[in-house]
């Protein structure tokens, strides 16, 4: 096979490769505001912020952040749902200089203690609702800076009846800052002008953390040009313009709906209608309400959608674009997409020390429960793990990566970035982990994570594959595949599914009839619990881990 065999399904006019711009992320938003002044940029709980209103708001946000005695190269950590504030505090720290280091809203002490001690970092911004977690991390008051999420609201609140129960409660809460801390209203009260700060492409921008197999996470440096290029990759390659309407719900702390969701949107000059949270109804009507022509997203999300009792009356009929990663999508639910409302589910695969997308499907020419072909300006090849030999089309092996869009290394690990990359044909290549092939059309199938293999008696089951075919099954709104432990085989196969509205009456041993028809003996789920929903990481996906080790506990 040809290393560029997937040039022939390459989208139309779009290049091969391209060199990442000599600026920095904040350029990206000052040149839109100069461009498109009162175009909107951000769309939240029905409050409209132009683009001369956000350059407005980071700077005054940057000048309280000099006059805190923030300094180029500092890190500061930014834990907040979606929201304007998350917006304004990336592109007011980046104007610095300084180091964004995203957090998880969900994050408890224990996780938040981490972060803070790793990354060195000086200051947090968060919301009034998170600031006990971070005291008790051992964060100082008097280096929060807090917010309410409805504060930037007229009136600071929100009184919209269609919110989802319980949205209006969370979001108007107004709890009491810690002694010390600053409040968000202070600091956007600075009249100070904002300091002239050189930053290039080759600064320290970010240093998203990654989850971490085993052990504690690691922070992944991330300069300006290694992100720009995939900001700028991802418009080119999805067609993106001015007058596009993105929805933004994947979590902007995870680094997809940072690079492609956030920067991508603003460097465009489009809108980006922010949701603080998922919720199936609520992301329906804001796709309809403002005509949403773009959404990337979690396959999670999609199959909960489709899931609703009012799907048949939700208007997608705006949107030329949908797409995600993160997991495969099911082909039986990207039927239905297509059937439903003419829309091919673009899959894309990157990880975060790739800067979200090394790989993605060809909008025109996509496959099902695919990665899709290395991406622009990408060499991705699947080699054995021991020998780092190339292996031939159709077999599994280690999937690895070069390209302007991957990561330095990991924050104060020179063991561990040494161990993650390896020199190929010349070039340095990041190990990914994950075991997948790449067809004879060069496009790159996982098969799955190097540690979630099943060994049932010798016979290796991969789970994603299992998840793939029970989606089928017009019962299942959701499924996970774990082993669970067995005396006669070592391992085998569990599901632990969600079972779809209307179908409460399944059985695990209809649903164990259904998988014998439907896939080989040995995938075939010899234990199937039912549970309402599954736990899912901030960034939407399945915490198939978790699942795992409390089968472990339990075995």
């Amino acid at each position: 096979m040809s290393r560029r065999a997937h040039h022939s399904f390459w989208p139309a006019r779009v290049p091969h490769a391209i060199s990442p711009p000599e600026t920095a992320l904040p350029d990206n938003l000052l040149v839109s505001a100069r461009r498109y002044p009162q175009r909107p940029a951000l769309v939240y709980l029905g409050q409209t912020t132009t683009y001369a209103e956000l350059a407005a708001q980071v700077d005054r946000l940057a000048a309280w952040l000099a006059e805190r005695g923030i300094r180029k190269g500092d890190r500061v950590l930014v834990g907040l749902q979606n929201c304007p504030q998350l917006v304004i505090a990336h592109y007011a720290v980046l104007g610095l200089g300084a180091v964004v280091v995203p957090v998880n809203p969900m994050n408890r002490a224990a996780e938040l203690r981490h972060l803070i001690e790793d990354s060195g970092a000086v200051l947090a911004i968060t919301s009034a609702d998170l600031t006990a977690e971070w005291l008790a991390a051992g964060m100082a008051a008097k280096d929060l800076l807090v917010t309410r999420l409805a504060e930037v609201l007229p009136g600071g609140r929100t009184d919209d009846p269609g919110l989802p129960p319980g949205w209006a409660d969370w979001l108007n809460a107004d709890i009491a800052l810690p002694a010390g801390a600053t409040a968000w209203a202070e600091a956007m009260a600075c009249t100070a002008a904002p300091p002239v700060t050189e930053v290039g492409a080759d600064d320290l921008a970010l240093l998203p953390y990654t989850s971490g197999t085993t052990g504690h996470p690691k922070g992944c440096m991330h300069k300006h040009r290694s992100l720009q290029h995939n900001v700028f990759a991802g418009i080119l390659w999805a067609t993106g313009n001015q007058e596009d309407v993105v929805l933004g719900v994947v979590p902007m702390f995870h680094i997809t709906g940072m690079v492609v969701v956030l920067h991508g949107t603003l460097a465009c000059g489009a809108a980006l209608v922010l949701m603080p949270r998922w919720q199936r109804e609520y992301a329906a009507r804001l796709i309809a309400e403002h005509r949403v022509t773009r959404w990337t997203n979690i396959p999670t999300m999609v199959i909960d959608l489709l899931a609703s009792p009012r799907v048949d009356s939700f208007d997608l009929s705006h949107m030329v674009s949908i797409g995600g990663g993160g997991a495969a999508m099911p082909q039986a639910v990207a039927e239905r997409l297509w059937q439903r409302w003419g829309l091919r589910y673009m899959e894309g695969y990157g990880l975060t020390e790739t800067a979200a997308p090394s790989h993605s499907n060809p909008y025109d020419a996509p496959k099902q429960q695919c990665l899709g072909v290395p991406y622009v300006s990408c060499d991705a090849r699947v080699v054995d793990p021991d020998t780092m030999r190339e292996l031939p089309v159709g077999e599994s092996g280690e999937i690895i990566v070069h390209g302007p869009m991957v990561f330095e290394g990991y924050w104060g690990r020179p063991e561990a970035t040494e161990a993650a990359f390896v020199e190929f044909e010349g070039k340095r290549f990041f190990r990914t982990g994950d075991i997948g092939y790449v067809d004879a059309d060069g496009y790159f199938f996982m098969t799955d994570r190097l540690k979630r293999m099943i060994n049932a008696s010798g016979f290796k089951v991969w789970p994603s594959e299992v998840e793939n075919l029970m989606h089928a099954h017009p019962g299942i709104a959701e499924a996970c595949i774990i082993s669970a432990p067995d005396a006669y085989r070592g391992e085998t196969v569990k599901a632990v599914v969600v079972k779809r509205a209307g179908h409460q009456a399944l059985t695990e041993a209809e649903l164990r009839d259904w998988c014998r028809t439907h896939m080989a003996a040995y995938k075939v789920p010899a234990v199937v619990e039912f549970v309402d929903a599954l736990p899912k990481s901030g960034a939407g996906k399945v915490m198939w881990r978790s699942l795992q080790e409390r089968e472990r506990g339990r075995g």
